[in-house]
């Protein structure tokens, strides 16, 4: 009866795994074909998409393709873990068959026993009859339609209207011009904006003749770029910018200009004292003396006519505000600015050489003579730095010195305020305030430079920095403090 029971259990077992094998053959068929149909709906959908998605269409293909080999090797392991298991399944029931026949009790007993415990062991029992994966394959399925309303919304890219410049948003500061602008309707395809500046001594529109060149800056993505390191040797800059998208630019704004003044000169290399040599905004002491040049200077003012160069001539503000010196002479080794100040507030800096022995930077009046030296004089302000064998740092006025107990820094930066009766030193780069004078100018008043060992390098066209004027204006609203050097000139 045990036995019977057994034999049963395998007819019932086998009857299972045959018809889970053809569950798992109709499975694999299924995968196939739903894996054709998801290829078939997929070249439908691509076909209704633009070529550029072909590519797409071979990486989702293959994709399925993946998905249903995947399905398919696991559905094949499993049916030959089941084939496997049938077969050892059919051996056991056959040889239970034959024990069936056995005549000997003891025999029938001794088999009974050995097919129970192979039954017992038999994989067939082992076996999960429910597949490990489904022949499903909506997963993999795609919907364009949202892609097709898109595709069939796409136009030609329209071009892009002008943005506008927000004046009341740009800044100008420190050297630098930030430009704000805005479009005048939002667009969501603009991809950069392109500004061009250039810089003019016109207010205004731009003119046609006597213009610099546009100067460019290109893949701006924000509506704000600020222009930096700029030196302000004109007065004004006009500003524009265009909008650009993947195909084309539009049209400029219209130019806007902004005011850019600041002062600017260079260093008079005609009155400067003959062991200097003067480049521009550059002056280096010469240790010949100057022998040569003169020897040089001599034959060419011979060759000179009377005829004034144009560079040089009477009506330019230069040569008015130079005017008609002799060199400076003996110790005074000086060299003034070829540019007066006669108004406003005006800021440059100067920077030293390392090795550099002595040096003085200030301002003075035109009727500084070809001996004085800067600060010895009633009409002549500066500071004076002097690093001969120990370094001293003062302030000189009227042949009279004040000794700064602060370190010399590398770059100093000069503010004059004309009106505002005062000259100021800061360090340029921390815009710490080394000395003030306060006193009321009657003059107009030049740039004023002493080198000996060593040499100066000038930057001009430099605009008066927002420290310097938040410090201006915290001093004057406490009222400041007053030189010992100071006077009403």
């Amino acid at each position: 009866e045990t036995l019977q029971r057994i034999v049963s259990t395998l007819v019932n077992k086998n009857d299972e795994i045959h018809n889970f094998i053809d569950m798992l053959n109709h499975t694999i068929s299924n995968v196939q074909v739903n894996s054709s149909n998801a290829i078939s709906e997929l070249d439908e959908e691509f076909d209704g998409l633009y070529s550029v998605l072909h590519e797409m269409k071979g990486s989702m293909a293959n994709t399925i393709q993946q998905e249903e080999a995947r399905k398919i090797q696991a559905l094949q392991d499993q049916l030959s873990q089941c084939s496997r298991a049938l077969e050892s399944s059919e051996e056991l029931l056959e040889l239970a068959v034959q024990s069936l026949d056995i005549k000997n009790p003891v025999e029938l007993l001794e088999a009974a026993r050995q097919i129970k415990d192979s039954v017992t062991v038999a994989s067939a029992f082992r076996l999960s009859l429910k597949p490990k994966v489904s022949d499903s394959m909506t997963h993999m399925m795609v919907d364009f339609a949202l892609e097709k309303r898109m595709l069939q919304a796409v136009k030609f890219l329209p071009v892009p209207k002008a943005p506008e410049i927000d004046i009341a948003a740009c800044l100008v500061a420190d050297n630098c011009i930030t430009v704000s602008w805005r479009m005048p309707e939002e667009d969501s395809r603009i991809d950069h904006f392109v500004l061009e500046y250039r810089k003019t001594n016109f207010d205004g529109l731009p003119r046609l003749k006597g213009e610099q060149h546009w100067e460019l800056v290109d893949y701006i993505k924000a509506t704000q770029y600020t222009l930096s390191g700029l030196k302000f040797d004109t007065k004004y800059m006009n500003i524009r910018v265009q909008a650009c998208n993947k195909a084309v630019a539009g049209e400029y704004s219209d130019p806007v200009t902004l005011e850019t003044k600041a002062f600017v000169f260079s260093l008079d290399s005609s009155s400067s004292h003959l062991n200097l040599k003067v480049e521009d905004t550059y002056v280096e002491w010469d240790p010949t003396g100057g022998k040569g040049q003169e020897k040089i200077k001599g034959k060419e003012n011979k060759n000179r006519s009377n005829t004034a160069s144009p560079k040089r001539s009477t009506n330019s503000p230069r040569a008015s505000a130079r005017g008609s010196r002799d060199r400076f002479a003996g110790e005074s080794y000086t060299v003034l600015g070829d540019t007066a100040v006669e108004s406003g507030q005006h800021y440059w800096e100067v920077r030293a050489q390392k090795d550099c022995k002595s040096y003085s930077m200030g301002v003075t009046y035109r009727n500084l003579g070809k001996f004085d030296q800067l600060g010895r004089t009633n009409s002549s302000w500066c500071i004076h730095i002097n690093n001969w064998l120990q370094t001293t740092f003062s302030a000189k006025h009227n042949n009279k010195a004040k000794t700064l107990d602060i370190p010399v820094p590398d770059r100093i930066g000069v503010y004059c305020d004309f009106d505002g009766g005062q000259l100021s030193f800061y360090d340029a780069n921390s815009k710490a305030l080394l000395h003030t004078f306060r006193t009321k100018f009657t003059q107009p008043l030049l740039p004023g430079f002493m080198i000996w060992c060593g040499g100066l390098t000038v930057s001009t066209g430099l605009q008066v920095p927002s420290a310097v004027k938040t410090l201006q204006k915290s001093e004057n609203g406490l009222g400041g403090s007053t030189s010992s050097l100071n006077n009403v000139a």
